[in-house]
């Protein structure tokens, strides 16, 4: 159980696919105008991660080589199918929020990045708790920036008023440009917190992938 617990960190803090990795930009930009859409996309996109991980980790000794990512595609479209129809049946009014986005799910990296290096190399379990973490990460990622793009930008939170009736909405960052400022302020905001936790000693944790190439990355204090 420790690995599974591992891959929940993981994707949660360590690798977060929006604020570390930087995936799945397109939706994080497009779909976050609001706190709703940005959980709505993010819980959508976990299960479909979830249930791709699950099934291609079970047929990972069946699916040839030579046609892995086609098989990876098909898997992914067929879940993303099934919770597109569930959203237009039970959540309308978030499917037409969403729109487009929801298909284009298929064609997000952080899914397809998971089939391909995590669940086709793993049993079932942990792939499991991998597609957990990493949708939980980028649920984290989407609600959040939602959040500050719709209190600043409405002065509301999940659509209810937070701000007084005095407050001047920012409607800037309910456009797109708000998007990168949020965006950019929250991923400062997590660095600047792992280099205070490295100037006490603390270890930070870097995304899969760091070599020690230290002149050129700004992920922590080693570059200084």
């Amino acid at each position: 159980m420790s690995k599974c617990f591992e891959r929940l960190y993981n994707g949660l803090i360590k690798e977060n696919p929006t604020f570390v990795l930087m995936l799945g930009m397109c939706p994080t930009l497009a779909v976050t105008t609001s706190a709703t859409n940005g959980l709505g996309m993010g819980l959508a996109t976990t299960v479909v991660l979830i249930m791709s991980n699950l099934l291609i980790s079970m047929l990972r000794k069946m699916i040839p080589d030579s046609v892995r990512m086609p098989a990876f595609i098909v898997v992914v479209a067929s879940f993303v199918t099934i919770v597109q129809f569930l959203l237009e049946g039970f959540v309308p009014s978030l499917y037409d929020s969403l729109g487009l986005y929801i298909p284009l799910i298929v064609v997000n990296c952080i899914i397809l990045g998971r089939a391909e290096s995590y669940a086709s190399k793993n049993p079932v379990l942990p792939s499991v708790f991998d597609g957990i973490g990493m949708g939980l990460g980028f649920t984290v990622g989407l609600t959040s920036i939602g959040i500050v793009r719709e209190l600043i930008g409405a002065g509301e939170i999940f659509g209810k008023r937070v701000m007084p009736n005095s407050y001047e909405p920012v409607t800037i960052f309910i456009l797109a440009p708000g998007a990168f400022f949020v965006l950019a302020g929250l991923t400062a905001l997590q660095n600047k917190v792992k280099l205070e936790a490295g100037k006490r000693g603390k270890k930070i944790e870097h995304a899969t992938g760091c070599e020690g190439n230290c002149g050129t990355c700004g992920n922590c204090e080693r570059s200084e």
